[in-house]
């Protein structure tokens, strides 16, 4: 996984700046972590814009792209061919390939802890926006990437100052983006109906992203049956598998499959393990058995997704 340490190594190395120059002053691990770039400005700093690697960010970044790029996760890629705003967040890896000669925009990157020092208390998780099993990227008009560009210039203008209190500012900035991503989601994604079936779904789906990400090959998924999460949700499988069906067309099995599928490619693509250690890792007793269950949901078998 990517650290902040690691991503400013980085940023000095292309940039040929020392490192004090490029994290801001007065920030510190109490109050979290909080910086804003210009792309263009970056870039300037550097003879060729450098590869994003394919892994997961240790924090959360929410970019203003203007230019043509492509933006790969496990299983899915989105195209941009012009403007758009994207939410990244530590739990989905995904890689950035400049498309075009042309690049701009800004970016913003935080931790979990600046945001959770407001007086509000935000959990970033449970924002809309950062709700697992999403790819917030919206395509975006000339009209809303300028009102996106006038609060990120905020964001720099007030960085560099000397205000006592800028951070506590700079997280109203920071809120500002994210209701405007939320904004840009459809309203079925914000707003779920406050009954008991929408609840137990919403449970299971926390449930679930919880057992993710694996982050060594000898972690192994605690939970790999319907039956496994009812009994965590104290409920029958049979109504749990009913409330699946009814609030998302998918049964229990298909989701955690689904995830399952998902998580396998991360692993194959990013990490260097082998198959036996992956299927292991995903609660399989067996790789014949993994072998199996991938080929099936995915018409392509483990080692022949990885090259």
């Amino acid at each position: 996984m990517t650290t902040l340490d690691d991503f400013y190594r980085e940023a000095a190395e292309f940039s040929k700046k020392d490192l004090s120059e490029l994290i801001p002053t007065g920030i510190t691990k109490e109050i979290g972590h909080f910086n804003v770039f210009d792309v263009a400005e970056a870039l300037k700093m550097i003879k060729e814009r450098p590869h994003m690697t394919y892994n997961r960010r240790a924090y959360y970044k929410i970019n203003l792209v203007d230019g043509k790029n492509r933006a790969e996760y496990a299983d899915k890629t989105i195209d941009i061919e012009q403007h758009a705003l994207i939410f990244a967040t530590p739990k989905v890896p995904y890689n950035w390939v400049p498309q075009g000669p042309v690049q701009g925009g800004y970016f913003c990157l935080f931790t979990a802890d600046f945001l959770a020092q407001s007086k509000s208390g935000v959990v970033l998780d449970e924002l809309p926006i950062f709700k697992p099993g999403g790819f917030p990227c919206f395509h975006i008009s000339g009209e809303e990437k300028a009102d996106i560009e006038t609060i990120f210039r905020k964001m720099l203008k007030e960085l560099s100052s000397n205000y006592a209190f800028k951070y506590d500012l700079l997280r109203n900035y920071l809120m500002e983006l994210i209701h405007f991503g939320q904004k840009l989601q459809p309203a079925t994604d914000l707003y779920n109906a406050h009954n008991a079936s929408a609840r137990v779904s919403s449970l299971f789906a926390e449930l679930l992203e919880r057992q993710f990400p694996i982050e060594s090959p000898l972690q192994s998924l605690k939970l790999r049956t319907a039956k496994d999460y009812a009994d965590q949700l104290s409920i029958h499988v049979n109504y749990l598998n009913r409330v699946l069906k009814e609030q998302t067309g998918q049964t229990t099995k298909g989701h955690i499959s689904n995830r399952l599928v998902q998580e396998a490619k991360i692993l194959l693509r990013q990490t260097d393990w082998n198959v036996s250690e992956i299927a292991y890792s995903l609660g399989f007793e067996e790789v014949a058995h993994f072998s199996n269950f991938f080929k099936k949901q995915t018409a392509a078998s483990p080692l022949a997704f990885r090259s």
